[in-house]
């Protein structure tokens, strides 16, 4: 199989202690644990949430460093509801970005939230196609 730079891959191994948890490595190198119990790393539908907000900060971060707003922090609270019966899939994710900075235009936050949860996010894109209901809003401060 040949790998592309669209391609990617991920290796998840059992770590075979007292309780069931893994090792991911991802391809590019980089390792984390993942352990439904959050004794040793976090549950996995707590990394789609990680992905997604980091995933959509890093277009608003991009889209304001592009638009000239001095922008000094960018973070993203992400949290979510889920179907009570199994497989419990996420039914409603909202992402609230609070945006640090001097002289921050309010459009140009929403314009960089709007672009990446319609257009640059692939996470998004995907869990909102899924049928995930994913919703958004902002704070700015000063620096």
């Amino acid at each position: 199989m040949t790998i592309t730079n669209a391609d990617m891959t991920a290796q998840v191994s059992w770590l075979k202690n007292d309780v069931i948890n893994f090792e991911a490595k991802s391809g590019s190198g980089h390792t984390i644990t993942i352990d439904s119990k959050q004794e040793l790393g976090a549950r996995p539908m707590e990394l789609i949430l990680m992905g997604l907000g980091a995933c959509a900060s890093y277009d608003v971060v991009s889209i304001l460093q592009k638009s000239r707003q001095n922008v000094s922090d960018v973070r993203c609270e992400v949290s979510a509801k889920r179907a009570d019966s199994v497989p419990a899939v996420f039914t409603d994710i909202h992402l609230h970005f609070i945006v640090e900075g001097i002289d921050i235009k309010e459009s140009q936050v929403a314009k960089a939230i709007e672009l990446s949860a319609t257009k640059y996010c692939s996470a998004s894109k995907m869990l909102a196609d899924g049928g995930v209901n994913i919703t958004h809003d902002y704070h700015i401060t000063g620096a």
